[in-house]
C-alpha cells in the first residue's frame, strides 16, 4: 500500500531570526540559519529589508567621499537643519542638497583630515567632537552658512578640550576623553554649549571612582535622569544628573564596558551598546541590580564576537529607528550590517536579528519627522523602497533543519509550497538539502507580472506605495525530490522594486526508510 503524504506547516517562518550560535540539531524550526537583506516585519513575518535613495544631488566638496556623520538640529521654534559632515568638510541638507559649511570664525581655519564627528544639540546649537580636534558649532542665529570652533563663540567662557565623545543631557553638554585625559567630564552651564566655567558649569573627575581599577572613558549617554559613564571594563551609572551638585554615583558595573562609542543607542525605553561579550541592554541591569544584562545578541554571539574582532572600534556605527522598529550594527570590514528587532524580545531576552549585505553605511540617524538617514559615498541616503538606489539587491531565507518527530526516519520530499505576499514578474528561487548539506537541489519559480494586486486583507496598508497594490498572497509551488533524515529549505532572490514577504511554508512528505 502506497504510504500517506504528509504535511508540515511553518507559519511566520524564520520569525525568532537567526541563529548561528545553537546547535543546528536541536533548533527550533522558528529559527532561520540565513536571513539575509531581512526585516522582521510588524506582523511577525520574515520581509525584504527596504532600500535607499539619495536624499541629496552630488556634491564637488564631497565628491565620492563618504558622509560619516548625520545629526539634525532642532531649533527653538522647531526648525529642523540636517547636517553631515564628510571628506574634511561639514554640510547642511538644504532643498535637496549639500550645501557646503564655510568656516567663519576669527582665526585660521581648522584642517581636517578625519570625519569620526560625534553631534549633538542643545538650546538651538549643534556641536561637533573629534578626538584631537577643537569642538565646532554651528549656531543658526549667527550665521546659517558657517561654522566656527566653539572656543570662537561670542559667549565662549572656560575650556572645552579636545574630547572624543559628548551627550546633550538635562540641559547640558557632558564631554570627554581627550589625547591625553581618558578620565575627566566637563559639563557646560546649565543651556549654554559654549560656557564651561561659571554658573553651574564643572568637571566630573573619575580617578578613584572606578570600583575595580583604572579605566577610560569610552563613551556617555543619558535616560530616566541617569547619566552613564562607559569605561572599556566598567560602567559607572549617576543619578540626578539634571543637577551635578547634588547627583550621586548610585550604581557601578565591573566586567563589562563599551567597546565602540558609535555603538550606543537610546531605544526608547533602553540603552544598548556594544561590549566584549556583545551587544548588551542596561534595562533589565537597571531595574534589578542583581539581575544579568540583557543579550540582546546571544543567538549570533559568536559570528558578532569574530566580525567585531577584526574591526577598528572607531569605524563601528549604529543607528536607531522608532519608525523602522531596528537597531542597526555596521561593520564596515567585513561589510556587514545587522539588524535588531526592538520589539518584544525572545523569551532568552535576545533581540530577533538579520542580516544585511551591500549596504553598508558610516553613519545613520533618524530625524524628528522620522526620515532613516544613512551615509553613503557622495550622498545622504534615506532609507526607503525597494532598490539601493536604483540598483537591485538579493536576499536568502534558509529554515533551519527540521526532522519531523522522528530523526531516524528518512522523510522523502514531495513538495514545497511558499505564500508570498508582494512581489511581481521576478523569479525566486527554491532550495532544499537533506542531513545537513545546504542547497543540495533549487528549482525556480517566477511570481508573475500579473500577481494579485489586492492589498493584504483587502486593506492598503498605510496607503504608500511600497505596501499599496503588492501584497496579494501568491502560493507558489515546486515539485521536490530527494530524502534524508533531516530537511532544509529556503528562499532567495533579486528584490526588484517591489516589498516581499513570507507568510508561510508548507513541506510534503512522504516517510521512507528508517
Amino acid at each position: 500500500m502506497a504510504k500517506p503524504i504528509s504535511p508540515f506547516s511553518l507559519n511566520s517562518p524564520g520569525f525568532y531570526g537567526l541563529n548561528t550560535s545553537d546547535s543546528p540539531v536541536d533548533l527550533s524550526p522558528n529559527f532561520a540559519l540565513e536571513a539575509t537583506n531581512l526585516v522582521i516585519d510588524k506582523s511577525g513575518r520574515l520581509a525584504v529589508r527596504k532600500g535607499w535613495r539619495t536624499a541629496n544631488t552630488s556634491n564637488v566638496d564631497l565628491g565620492s567621499s563618504y558622509i560619516e556623520c548625520i545629526g539634525e538640529l532642532i531649533q527653538n521654534d522647531g526648525t529642523a537643519t540636517t547636517l553631515a559632515a564628510g571628506n574634511g568638510c561639514l554640510f547642511k541638507l538644504s532643498a535637496g542638497a549639500l550645501v557646503k559649511l564655510t568656516y567663519g570664525g576669527g582665526g585660521a581655519a581648522p584642517t581636517i583630515s578625519v570625519n569620526n564627528w560625534q553631534f549633538v544639540q542643545l538650546n538651538g546649537h549643534a556641536l561637533f567632537f573629534q578626538r584631537g580636534y577643537d569642538p565646532l558649532i554651528y549656531d543658526p542665529a549667527t550665521s546659517t552658512t558657517t561654522f566656527r570652533r566653539v572656543s570662537e563663540h561670542a559667549s565662549y567662557a572656560g575650556t572645552l578640550p579636545q574630547c572624543n565623545t559628548a551627550v546633550s543631557a538635562y540641559g547640558r553638554i557632558w564631554a570627554a576623553d581627550t589625547t591625553t585625559d581618558k578620565n575627566t567630564i566637563a559639563f557646560s552651564d546649565l543651556l549654554l554649549p559654549y560656557k564651561y566655567t561659571g554658573g553651574s558649569a564643572g568637571t566630573l573627575n573619575l580617578i578613584g571612582i572606578w570600583p575595580s581599577g583604572g579605566d577610560e572613558i569610552v563613551a556617555m549617554a543619558a535616560h530616566n535622569n541617569f547619566l552613564f559613564i562607559f569605561g572599556k571594563w566598567q560602567i559607572l551609572i549617576y543619578s540626578g544628573a539634571d543637577d551635578p551638585a547634588t547627583m550621586v554615583l548610585s550604581d557601578s558595573i565591573v566586567g563589562v564596558g563599551c567597546i565602540a562609542r558609535d555603538s550606543i543607542q537610546t531605544t526608547g525605553e533602553d540603552v544598548w551598546f556594544l561590549s566584549d561579550a556583545g551587544l548588551l541592554s542596561l534595562r533589565r541591569t537597571i531595574q534589578e541590580k542583581s539581575a544579568p544584562f540583557r543579550p540582546i545578541s546571544k543567538n549570533i554571539h559568536e559570528a558578532l564576537r569574530d566580525a567585531v574582532s577584526v574591526e577598528t572600534a572607531a569605524n563601528i556605527k549604529s543607528g536607531y529607528s522608532a519608525i523602522n522598529n531596528f537597531y542597526l550594527l555596521t561593520l564596515p570590514t567585513t561589510q556587514v550590517t545587522y539588524c535588531f528587532d526592538i520589539r518584544s524580545p525572545l523569551e532568552d531576552g535576545s533581540a530577533r536579528v538579520t542580516v544585511w549585505r551591500g549596504v553598508t553605511a558610516k553613519a545613520f540617524y533618524e530625524t524628528f519627522s522620522r526620515q532613516f538617514y544613512l551615509g553613503k559615498p557622495g550622498y545622504i541616503g534615506e532609507y526607503f523602497g525597494y532598490t539601493d538606489n536604483s540598483a537591485q539587491y538579493r536576499f536568502v531565507y534558509l529554515t533551519a533543519w527540521v526532522d519531523f518527530g522522528n530523526p531516524t526516519q528518512q522523510s522523502i520530499l514531495k513538495k514545497i509550497l511558499i505564500d508570498i505576499i508582494g512581489g511581481r514578474n521576478q523569479t525566486l528561487v527554491y532550495k532544499w538539502g537533506f542531513d545537513f548539506n545546504s542547497g543540495t537541489y533549487s528549482q525556480s519559480v517566477a511570481i508573475p507580472s500579473t500577481a494579485a494586486a489586492t492589498a493584504e486583507y483587502n486593506v492598503s496598508e498605510y496607503n504608500v506605495d511600497e505596501y499599496n497594490a503588492q501584497l496579494g498572497v501568491n502560493r507558489l509551488s515546486v515539485n521536490s525530490g530527494g530524502a534524508g533524515r533531516v530537511v532544509q529549505v529556503g528562499i532567495e532572490g533579486q528584490v526588484v522594486g517591489y516589498a516581499i514577504s513570507i507568510q508561510r511554508i508548507d513541506i510534503y512528505t512522504k516517510d521512507g526508510k528508517i
